[in-house]
């Protein structure tokens, strides 16, 4: 196991303290990639939201009736590029996206979900730009650089975004990124908060 100590601002808000039997909600997110070195696409999400307000996350959303396919995957890849078109009005196809981590939100915060992960190229031709809804801001930055903002106290981001950053560190080009992931074998990330006095700290099962 992989003990962090984390920062309040890292988590949901009332994470630590919430009830034990949130129903846990299917949903998606799109990490877009451009460039070489390559930069990923974040979105700030507007201060009224109900998850994470004004942090900065992937594109992506939670699953609709619309989004239901034969399976799991293939329904959370349609989510993630509905999303993605209605939130950076970024259009990909489903087929294209590449599968790249599962997270699990832990027991103790108010809202959970189920959420897949996938990597994308930014399609030639297409300029992002934000809805003004659910985020109202976009911004381009190398992981590392994202990092740092983060740690600078600039951009806000939750556990889940900082730890898919951290892992596209390694890489320097798309291709080698999507051909490393594509087919990868991907495990449920199931993480785990627990506080010790003022400490809160997120603990990830090997």
């Amino acid at each position: 196991m992989a003990t962090h100590n984390v920062r309040d601002d890292q988590l949901p808000k009332g994470a630590g303290s919430g009830p034990a039997n949130v129903p846990i909600v299917p949903s998606a997110c799109t990490i877009v990639l451009r460039g070489e070195p390559f930069e990923v696409l974040l979105q700030r999400r507007a201060e009224r939201a109900s998850f994470v307000p004004g942090n900065w996350v992937f594109p992506g959303g939670i699953v609709e009736e619309t989004d239901r396919r034969a399976n799991e995957l293939e329904t959370a890849k349609a989510c993630a590029a509905r999303e993605l078109m209605e939130e950076a009005r970024v259009a990909v196809e489903p087929a294209s996206l590449v599968w790249t981590a599962r997270w699990i939100t832990p027991e103790g915060v108010p809202k959970r979900f189920d959420t897949y992960f996938f990597l994308a190229e930014l399609p030639a031709g297409q300029d992002p730009q934000p809805d003004h809804i659910e985020g109202i801001e976009l911004r381009w930055a190398t992981p590392a650089a994202a990092l740092e903002a983060h740690k600078a106290g600039e951009m806000p981001m939750v556990f889940p975004t900082l730890k898919n950053l951290e892992a596209l560190l390694p890489f320097r080009s798309i291709a080698g990124l999507l051909s490393a992931r594509r087919g990868a074998t991907v495990p449920t990330t199931r993480p785990v908060i627990v506080v010790e006095g003022k400490q809160k700290k997120v603990v990830l099962p090997e």
